[in-house]
């Protein structure tokens, strides 16, 4: 689907006036922990755990891709892959119930934890001058989750596709001609969970169709219902290249 929107964008380029931009955001680095990540499944009768306590999270590379087509200096269109995996191995200090299956303590258990995403984003930039941009705008979420508990006796999983809507907001200052600092990110919370997605940062531009950001990017939230209730929070420490044409 995504490569579908990135050769859309593509499309239009050909046909829109000069004044409109096509921009690539290539971006990557470390899952350096999770503040937490509360596990039940299932939302009524699994065993809540909180998987990033009692077992050991390794750093894991991670990467995404963001393009994205702006018109007119003020709207913007742009499609982001996002896949996820982190991993968990242990003890855990307690029986467990997940998916109707138990997971004894003390035993060798490892969890996979899979929230792949994949969005689309329109956002209009009511500021657009040499020093701010600032914007704001809609995205429309498809998350891709799988979680997998496995030890020597039992290997069960639980997925869930979902769609996700969220506002989308963007505020940009440009101190000097090259460097840009950045908050960007996607947000909502209702009565069924919340979900973040943020990233802070800087960059630093070669030239005008080149650019490099460094800095630290936040997942943030969960679903509570009677299927699965999971909240968590991830560090990731990121780079990335940014691309015009």
């Amino acid at each position: 689907m995504t490569l579908r929107l990135i050769t859309i964008c593509l499309l239009l380029s050909a046909f829109q006036p000069l004044r409109a931009q096509f921009r690539l955001d290539l971006e990557g680095g470390l899952v350096f922990g999770t503040k937490y990540n509360d596990i039940r499944i299932s939302g009524t009768s699994g065993t809540l755990i909180d998987v990033s306590d009692q077992l050991s999270v390794k750093p894991q590379v991670f990467y995404r891709l963001r393009a994205g087509y702006t018109i007119a200096n003020r709207h913007t269109i742009s499609a982001l892959y996002a896949p996820l995996t982190v991993n968990y191995d242990g003890l855990f200090d307690q029986d467990v119930n997940f998916n109707n299956a138990i997971y004894r303590r003390n035993e060798d258990v490892s969890v996979n934890y899979k929230f792949n995403s994949y969005r689309l984003t329109y956002r209009y930039d009511f500021v657009a001058n040499e020093r701010w941009k600032v914007g704001a705008g809609l995205t429309g979420k498809i998350r891709d989750a799988d979680v997998r508990y496995r030890n020597a006796s039992n290997d069960q999983h639980f997925s869930n596709v979902g769609f996700v809507p969220l506002v989308n907001f963007y505020v940009g200052y440009k101190p000097g001609e090259h460097w840009t600092a950045i908050l960007e990110g996607d947000a909502l919370a209702s009565k069924f969970g919340r979900a973040e997605d943020i990233f802070a940062g800087i960059s630093y531009h070669i030239n005008p169709n080149l650019g490099i950001k460094l800095g630290y990017r936040v997942v943030e939230g969960g679903a509570d219902n009677d299927q699965i209730y999971n909240f968590t929070w991830i560090n990731y420490a990121s780079a990335g290249l940014l691309i015009s044409f």
